[in-house]
């Protein structure tokens, strides 16, 4: 980790040195994880830009490039399916101070699940002469129950599911009550202590 640290400080210094990127606002202390394209930047930029342009746009028949604003009426957003297809339902880790998109946890969680099934196949398998991996998956009580796990996850996906599954009680437990005192609030009542 400290080699990746030091490898990507020593890019960062070099694009700096060359005129590739600079930390934005660096003569005011700078904005942390923000940079400005220098003069090598901008041109590499804009020829990255270019060949993306002309791939994804000139080289197609079908295709034609639009430039359109990034502030639109949200009808428009609305029509294009941006606002019901691209929601990602985020959960913040209050101890961690970290922000977690709620399919990724699920994903990583019911991937942890899998890995112990493997590991409970594997051990059952190292056991046995004549072993069917099948056999074991359909009749093993741990397989099983770890089985019945995955597929609530991935038949309910329901944001409370996920926070139980991958933040600890006590964060939950506040984000319940902070979606409490919302509603109460929306509703017209003093929220409760």
């Amino acid at each position: 980790m400290a080699n990746d640290t030091n490898r990507f400080q020593a890019i960062i210094s070099h694009c700096k040195e060359y005129g590739f990127i600079f930390p934005s606002s660096e003569i005011y202390d700078g904005l942390q994880a923000v940079y400005d394209y220098g003069q090598w930047g901008s041109e590499l930029k804009k020829n990255i830009k270019d060949y993306w342009w002309k791939s994804m746009t000139q080289l197609h028949e079908n295709i034609v490039g639009v430039d359109a604003a990034i502030f639109m009426h949200p009808t428009t957003w609305k029509a294009s399916g941006h606002v019901d297809n691209f929601n990602d339902p985020m959960i913040d880790n209050k101890d961690s101070k970290k922000r977690y998109r709620a399919d990724v946890l699920i994903e990583e969680h019911v991937a942890k699940i899998e890995g112990k099934i493997e590991k409970e196949i594997e051990k059952a398998a190292k056991r046995f002469e004549n072993f069917d991996a099948a056999m074991f998956r359909s009749t093993n009580a741990r397989v099983l129950e770890y089985q019945k796990k995955i597929d609530e996850y991935k038949k309910n996906g329901e944001l409370r599911s996920v926070a139980r599954a991958a933040l600890d009680m006590q964060t939950v437990e506040s984000l319940e009550s902070e979606l409490k005192a919302i509603a109460s609030i929306l509703d017209g009542e003093a929220p409760e202590e």
